[in-house]
């Protein structure tokens, strides 16, 4: 099976919103719109996103997220993400996932929550404490997202 990029598809609750907070994330505009749905086929990150409005009806996700190389390229993604309004919470040297990871997390309209991350080794345990509560406390590496914080990735970060 040769796999071409991942595809995620999403319910919510106002497609206007929704669109507008990916055009922002991603940096380019929707592939395609039609009454109550949208898609972002995107290149880079490789991923195929559709939405359909539709009303809500509880957590029908963890969260989202795009791996990428290094710490630079994710203190990039915050930089990208916060000079276009986004709110941004960030996490350096964590353990999710039996791995340690810097990352930056962003908060769709629905609150869906999507991380940049890097993974920068191996970690003993599935996940350290979140630095934030979680929306729900027994998910790993699902912090509530994005709220003001003073931990922030260092500009001379590896």
């Amino acid at each position: 099976m040769n796999i071409l990029k991942p595809h995620i598809s999403l319910n919510v609750s106002n497609i206007d919103a929704s669109v507008a907070f990916y055009e922002k994330a991603f940096g380019v505009p929707a592939t395609k719109r039609r009454p109550g749905y949208a898609k972002f086929d995107l290149a880079t990150p490789s991923l195929n996103l559709t939405m359909q409005e539709a009303p809500r009806t509880g957590i029908n996700a963890s969260h989202f997220g795009v791996q990428v190389a290094s710490t630079e390229d994710v203190l990039a993604a915050m930089r990208r993400f916060e000079s276009v309004g986004l709110k941004t919470f960030t996490e350096e040297d964590t353990a999710c996932c039996y791995a340690v990871q810097d990352k930056v997390w962003i908060e769709d309209p629905d609150g869906n929550a999507w991380e940049v991350f890097v993974v920068k080794g191996d970690a003993a345990v599935m996940g350290s404490q979140p630095a934030m509560p979680s929306k729900n406390d027994a998910a790993c590496c699902a912090p509530a997202c994005c709220a003001p914080s003073d931990r922030a990735l260092p500009e001379d970060a590896p």
